[in-house]
């Protein structure tokens, strides 16, 4: 559903919410998380994971279709 680049937004932005709350349950860097997010549609889903978990040798899979979806089905829909 969403590109690569606008799942490590979502992520860093899950990141810095969760590490602001300071809650002393959570660890002080690093934290673990997997968002789920539904489309509209049954087939229209993400799975949102920390950036900090991938490196060169071990990357979040792209799909293509979600790389031009926005461009393809227009900025509203």
């Amino acid at each position: 559903m969403f590109s690569v680049a606008e799942k490590k937004k979502i992520a860093n932005e899950i990141e810095k919410l969760l590490l602001s709350l300071d809650h002393p349950e959570m660890p002080k860097k690093e934290p673990v998380f997997k968002l789920r997010v539904e489309g509209k549609e049954l087939w229209s889903w993400a799975e949102i994971e920390p950036n900090w978990k991938y490196d060169a040798a071990n990357s979040p899979s792209i799909n293509p279709w979600n790389e031009v979806a926005r461009k393809e089905m227009g900025e509203n829909e």
